[in-house]
């Protein structure tokens, strides 16, 4: 039986290569995006198979509206996939209240509002799959990547809790982790106003961040994400993290290792914290 996805941000990068792979399975994609207008290739390559809306995730009313359409048009929303996204660079004190608010609404609440808005529907039915697009970012993080990691944290942190929460009634998630993947994030990533002291910290990220988007050779190719996606979703046990690229997969694993070291490290201290029997 063919599935019905709901894509946010589907105009490019990953969510574009989600709804080519979605559609390629033989499912029925509901594209999302600000400018529907900018899926109307996508449409039109894959007539009856992908239907483009608007939408802005960071609308609750309007999040709530599109679930209920695609719902009342389809009879049900069998994966969410909430990949909307932006970069961000900047030091932790450079970044402005209303940069990491923003940046909150887009990678958090809003996913979270898709997640809230699709649940009951997916409970009714027992069945369902929640793809939340985190990064290696939302694992370790690194100077001027504190809005950004920060953001992708905290959708982790709630991923983690969802799955527990949702597994016993036949549902899904997965938490992806990318590494560098030739979209456009890079291209879109927001910066705030420099502080000439984060220059030696921040400054090389700013110089990184800048010269991937000129160069767009970034070794992540979104296709065989999006092929391991839907491997991992077709899994009889879905993994709960799954990082991609090598980058993605060094990234997580040497982050855990350095926790480990640490815990191990200071294990006699930590432990020595109780009251005295």
């Amino acid at each position: 039986m063919s599935k019905v996805w709901l894509i946010t941000g589907a105009n490019s990068g990953f969510g574009r290569a989600f709804t080519t792979a979605a559609v390629a399975e033989g499912d029925l994609v509901v594209a999302t995006a600000r400018r529907p207008e900018a899926l109307a290739d996508l449409v039109a390559a894959h007539p009856g198979r992908v239907e483009a809306l608007a939408l802005d995730v960071t609308d609750g009313a309007a999040v709530r509206a599109t679930v209920a359409e695609v719902v009342a048009r389809h009879g049900r929303i069998d994966v969410l996939v909430n990949n909307a996204g932006r970069g961000h660079v900047g030091a932790a004190e450079e970044t402005t209240e209303d940069e990491l608010r923003s940046l909150f609404e887009l990678h958090f609440f809003g996913p979270a509002a898709l997640v809230r808005a699709v649940l009951p529907h997916m409970r009714e039915r027992r069945s369902g799959a929640i793809v939340q697009m985190s990064s290696m970012g939302g694992q370790m993080s690194f100077a001027g990547f504190s809005a950004y990691s920060g953001t992708k944290f905290a959708l982790e942190g709630f991923s983690e809790a969802l799955a527990a929460e949702v597994a016993p009634l036949g549902i899904k998630v997965l938490v992806v982790e990318p590494g560098a993947f030739r979209t456009n994030l890079m291209n879109g990533t927001t910066a705030s106003t420099e502080i000439p002291d984060y220059a030696p910290t921040v400054g090389a990220t700013r110089t990184m961040i800048d010269d991937a988007a000129r160069a767009g050779n970034e070794p992540g190719d979104p296709a065989k994400a999006a092929a391991a996606i839907l491997a991992a979703l077709a899994a009889e046990e879905t993994p709960l993290h799954l990082p991609l690229g090598n980058d993605g997969v060094d990234a997580v694993v040497g982050h855990l290792d350095t926790v480990r070291g640490e815990i191990a490290a200071w294990e006699k201290v930590a432990r020595a914290t109780a009251f005295d029997a």
